[in-house]
């Protein structure tokens, strides 16, 4: 989705660093309101899991929802017993804030969340996560409706599974198969700037994510789930099902008005270094140039109308430039907003006069047949007019769009787009810097100091040129790989393994009112560098 705005603030995604155990590369959240019963089975269950299967450091969260029963203590047994465990009690409720504040607040470069009630099968969290370590995708969703997965639940909970993806795909254009399935996970850095678009704090939170990030070009992995239905799920499905729709109508209204800015989320194309060279994807032609025929359509049966309606008191000339100038303006604002994707109202004035300027040509093209008809025949029948319009109009939508293309929509970046996303992409967050081995150290070296060489060689290039940037930051990356292994993360102030204290409330909805929440590192004396976890 096109705006006039900057370019987004995300880099190109990368697979993240193997190495040692420290900060966690998984943040688990379990949301949970008065789960006293099911709370400790499914944390220990994730627990094993996780400690068998998965090969990096990882963090399971409870996120109490301001519950009444004994849900709290529980959740702070599990803490004191189990290093990898973190809990904390929001005051309010709501699991779409729950998960705006834990993640908000996650030191991890992969969030992830689950119901309680573990009705998806953990073999596909592994599945799940593992696209967003690799680079590959943005979020990650558990998919009850794809064909190969294995469900056993209800008819009733089926129907209104089914019902409400199909309002979505009707209502929002959404693609993706399962908005409401509880078995889904997010890089951090997609969060950062994803999260404070999102308005919902309840149920609604997770399809409104999924909406957003898919209109903005994001790429969202589906996972076929294995999925057992629970009998006593706390769910109210018609409370549920009216703020959903709710929560359509809102989303739905925002999107059409473009009051979002969700450029902010656009990344460059692809992750080769070579690749991030180009400010972004282009529009594709065919979509834009099927776009641009409906409004063209559209706009012709419009024209007509009012200059059969302006001819029944003025003249031709007259009629067809108030036909002509009416339907121009309508029309340049159809194909800002459809067809070249332009949202909010920045550089409006601007696309109207361009616009106009095509006008005038498509009013000389018209006039100047309606000229040379009136010049063959003194009395043109107004068929024959309607005729000759149609066909001057035709030759002069053809050249409206490759001005509209060209010149008044161009596909047009910032300038220093290009530079700012080259040296974008590196690590800016110390969390996975760690000592890597020998080999480990050289095939990074080689990759991380020539995209540095290449940096450098774009901003020195009036002095020392592009290619010898390049060329030194490659083989400087090649020999500091192969005899010294990459610097170690310096700890932090009060000692490697610091906590960060927050506030719950205030991540979720910017005040005070919450308890303070500490998060620490998992795992702190994993530190053998011959430990693959």
């Amino acid at each position: 989705m096109r705006t006039d705005s900057s370019p987004g603030d995300l880099p190109a995604r990368e697979h993240l660093p193997a190495g040692n155990a420290g900060t966690p590369v998984l943040d688990v959240v379990i949301p949970v309101y008065n789960e006293e019963k099911d709370l400790q089975p499914c944390v220990l269950r994730l627990h094993e899991h996780l400690a068998r299967t998965f090969p990096y450091a990882f963090r399971i969260t409870i996120a109490d929802n301001a519950s009444t029963d004994t849900t709290p203590q529980v959740a702070a047994r599990l803490e004191a017993e189990i290093p990898e465990v973190k809990s904390f009690r929001l005051e309010q409720k709501g699991r779409g804030r729950a998960l705006r504040t834990v993640w908000s607040a996650s030191d991890a470069p992969i969030l992830a969340y689950m119901d309680v009630d573990l009705s998806t099968d953990l073999n596909a969290l592994l599945p799940l996560v593992a696209p967003l370590i690799s680079g590959h995708s943005d979020l990650a969703i558990g998919s009850r409706l794809s064909r190969s997965s294995r469900v056993v639940r209800g008819a009733k909970r089926e129907l209104i599974s089914r019902t409400y993806n199909l309002i979505l795909r009707g209502s929002l254009q959404a693609r993706f198969s399962d908005a409401q399935c509880g078995f889904k996970a997010i890089r951090r850095d997609v969060a950062q700037v994803l999260l404070p678009l999102v308005e919902d704090s309840g149920w609604f939170f997770d399809t409104e994510m999924l909406v957003l990030a898919e209109r903005a070009g994001l790429r969202i992995h589906e996972v076929p789930v294995d999925w057992v239905d629970d009998p006593d799920s706390t769910v109210h499905i018609v409370k549920t099902a009216t703020d959903d729709l709710k929560g359509v109508w809102r989303v739905g209204r925002a999107l059409a008005t473009g009051s979002l800015s969700l450029d902010r989320l656009a990344r460059p194309f692809g992750d080769d270094p070579r690749d991030r060279e180009l400010a972004d994807v282009p529009k594709g032609l065919a979509r834009q140039l099927v776009g641009f025929c409906v409004v063209g359509g559209l706009s012709t049966l419009f024209y007509l109308l009012l200059y059969s309606g302006f001819r029944s008191f003025t003249g031709s000339q007259i009629a067809n430039a108030l036909a002509l100038l009416v339907s121009a303006v309508a029309n340049t604002a159809a194909n800002r907003r459809l067809t070249f994707g332009v949202r909010g109202r920045g550089g409006a004035v601007r696309h109207q006069a361009q616009g106009l300027v095509v006008f005038g040509i498509g009013l000389a093209l018209t006039s100047g047949s309606l000229a040379a008809l009136n010049a063959a025949t003194s009395s043109p029948a107004h068929a024959t007019e309607l005729a000759v319009l149609v066909a001057a109009n035709l030759a002069a939508t053809v050249l409206r769009f490759l001005l509209f293309r060209a010149w008044v929509f161009p596909d047009r970046r910032d300038a220093d787009a290009e530079s700012t996303v080259v040296a974008s992409h590196a690590p800016s967050s110390p969390a996975y810097a760690t000592t890597l081995p020998h080999h480990q150290g050289q095939y990074q070296g080689q990759g991380q100091v020539q995209v540095q060489g290449q940096v450098q060689g774009q901003v020195q290039g009036q002095v020392q040129g592009q290619v010898q940037g390049q060329v030194q930051g490659q083989y400087e990356g090649q020999y500091q790989g192969q005899h010294s292994p990459q610097p170690q993360r310096p700890a932090a102030p009060g000692g490697p393994y610091d906590t960060a204290q927050f506030r719950a409330g205030e991540a979720a909805d910017r005040t005070w009112g919450d308890s303070t929440m500490q998060m620490q590192a998992v795992r702190p004396h994993d530190h053998d560098p011959r430990n693959a976890r």
